[in-house]
């Protein structure tokens, strides 16, 4: 077996390992999948990784796999590679051993379609740069795209179709924008997601952001893809906000973060109450930064 061939089925092996086979039917009027196809991308060293994985399984529930070397950029590079599967949220976590080749590492989700080459010629009409063409990779084909106001994704589709549980909560891609080209940003991602704005409001509380006392713009988004979250702002943010890439909900944030921290994740938000729900910001091994949030309920204290 050669060296490539062997990474092939490595990798195979990884994510068969966590779907099982079975069809994905598409979601709505994109090409969407759902959203537990969906995938945080994670860029930490190689070194890392597993205590990353460790730590965020820990933290979530789930699973990972045994990390393998692989090439998942069109061009030669390594990666130390593993998915993380949780109730909330899969994660895709690159430890590249090499140089990272652009723009890889500035993609932050990596989305799960239908067919890649209509997919991909959606996203270009609806008004997305296409900043790596389709390419093969060990398990499927990729392509990276960049929305108006820089926003990276990555579409990929798999050579086998995997077949995952449902989600126990969906988590909220947090998208940071300039008044500028916020709006650009959603006629476009609205038109190839089919998704629909469920909430716009203009004087959203600062607390969100780290300034308190002010306010600013926040529109929430669904579509098959899952939630997003778009912060609309004059960029003047206090660490780490503008960081995070990726929210998650959990039922019990006091004992999400009791494991967080005994696993060597660190609050650097400490929790606060806005919109009907209980935020807060922790960092994980490698430096990964999630926002975590629990919902509070229609009436009562947050």
């Amino acid at each position: 077996m050669s060296q490539t061939t062997a990474v092939t089925a490595a990798a195979a092996a990884l994510l068969l390992a966590f779907a099982p086979p079975g069809k994905a039917q598409p979601q709505g009027r994109s090409y969407a999948v759902g959203p537990q196809y969906d995938s945080t991308h994670v860029y930490v060293s190689a070194t890392d990784l597993r205590p990353f994985a460790k730590s965020f399984v820990a933290t979530f529930g789930g699973s990972f796999a045994p990390p393998s070397i692989v090439t998942v950029t069109p061009t030669p590079s390594k990666a130390l590679w593993t998915f993380v599967q949780t109730p909330a949220g899969p994660l895709s976590v690159f430890g590249f051993t090499t140089g990272t080749p652009w723009p890889f590492g500035a993609e932050r989700t990596g989305y799960l379609v239908t067919d890649l080459d209509a997919a991909v010629a959606a996203a270009r009409a609806a008004g997305a740069d296409v900043l790596v063409a389709p390419f093969a990779d060990p398990i499927g084909r990729d392509a990276v795209l960049e929305w108006p106001g820089g926003v990276g994704m990555q579409l990929y589709v798999h050579t086998r179709p995997p077949s995952s549980p449902a989600l126990a909560a969906i988590p909220e891609s947090r998208v940071y924008l300039s008044p500028d080209r916020a709006d650009a940003f959603l006629k476009s991602f609205l038109a190839f997601s089919g998704g629909e704005v469920t909430s716009n409001e203009p004087t959203a509380p600062g607390v969100e952001i780290g300034r308190p006392g002010e306010t600013y713009r926040r529109v929430r988004v669904a579509s098959g893809f899952g939630k997003m979250v778009i912060m609309v702002t004059d960029g003047h943010l206090p660490w780490p906000y503008g960081r995070e890439v990726t929210g998650y909900e959990v039922t019990d944030l006091n004992a999400t973060l009791s494991k967080a921290t005994g696993a060597g994740a660190r609050i650097v938000v400490a929790p606060f109450g806005s919109d009907r729900r209980r935020s807060t910001i922790v960092q994980f091994p490698g430096g990964y930064l999630a926002e975590i949030h629990a919902l509070c309920g229609e009436t009562g204290p947050c």
